[in-house]
């Protein structure tokens, strides 16, 4: 299977296949020249903002750098059957949007046909779970303050310009939910420069990035889209191996008054199934079992399908 986007996505980047996803970073250019289009464009987004039943924070607004109370951009509708539906205020984000600000909305994938259809290459691709969330920035506007993510992400421009600072690592391989904090920015400047419609980069987890406007301008925009890769982790395995001790009664007694020889029984059975569930057994029964991607249903009383995606 061959989809559009991943391969370009590779020739840009100058990859082989996903193993280079999370080593480096990495920067190019898309060679069709028509992909960003056809991924998404600014009134597309809008117009999918105003049709969607949305929350914060998956719809989110930054102006000056700081996120926007959602009670602006958020109003609540209540139906004729009472019930209250929560959708953005298509007026209020016009105005923060005139005035130099961002929208953002989180898995954009689930709204729109294209970017579903997209993640789910580069899922089957990477084998990895993955989602996209999209940026629109209009004016002369601040991005996010240097930051890391704790998952990897390749970036496409696909309207408009905005400029980068990507920077190294300070911790290796940070997580979320960590033994210690990492809030500390790099030195290390690895490239700064603008993004335009067609550029791709790939920004590993930790590494240092912000994203901003300034400067570019009041009559431009930016909109971009950001695919996430969560990869999964020694620590991941190890919350697996906790679940999976529940079956046996040893784990579940109490570890008070458990000593010498008790203590030993648990010692040898983990270890036992550690050596049972492999890494590599893990990873295979995770995405073997992993539910299926949603699908449109075949319903007979419609007639034979035209075609399967």
């Amino acid at each position: 299977m061959e989809h559009r986007l991943v391969s370009h996505i590779e020739k840009a980047l100058g990859w082989g296949g996903p193993g280079s996803v999370g080593t480096a970073f990495a920067r190019g250019r898309l060679t069709d020249p028509e992909l960003p289009a056809r991924l998404l464009t600014p009134l597309r987004l809008l117009d999918m903002i105003k049709r969607r039943h949305l929350a914060n924070p998956q719809l989110r607004c930054y102006a000056e750098g700081d996120e926007v109370h959602p009670s602006t951009f958020l109003s609540t509708n209540v139906n004729r059957r009472r019930q209250a539906v929560s959708q953005a205020d298509m007026a209020a984000l016009g105005r923060i949007l005139n005035e130099g600000g961002t929208v953002v909305l989180d898995h954009v994938d689930f709204f729109d046909p294209t970017l579903e259809v997209a993640c789910r290459a580069l899922g089957w691709w990477s084998g990895e779970l993955t989602s996209a969330n999209a940026y629109l920035a209009v004016g002369d506007t601040d991005g996010f303050h240097l930051h890391w993510d704790d998952h990897e992400v390749i970036a496409v421009q696909l309207s408009g310009e905005k400029s980068w600072e990507v920077r190294g690592p300070t911790r290796p391989a940070p997580m979320y939910r960590d033994a210690e904090r990492n809030r500390t920015p790099s030195e290390e400047v690895l490239w700064k420069g603008t993004m335009r419609a067609g550029d791709v980069m790939h920004i590993p987890r930790g590494f240092w990035h912000t994203a901003t406007r300034l400067g570019s301008g009041s009559g431009g925009h930016s909109l971009h889209v950001t695919f996430g890769f969560t990869k999964r982790t020694g620590v991941t395995w190890a919350n697996f191996l906790s679940d999976a001790a529940r079956a046996d009664e040893s784990f579940r007694h109490d570890l008070e008054g458990a000593q010498g020889t008790a203590h030993q029984v648990l010692t040898d059975k983990l270890s036992a199934l550690a050596a049972t569930y492999s890494p590599e057994r893990y990873l295979d029964e995770l995405r073997s079992s992993t539910p299926p991607a949603r699908h449109m249903p075949h319903v007979a009383a419609f007639g034979r399908p035209d075609g399967v995606a």
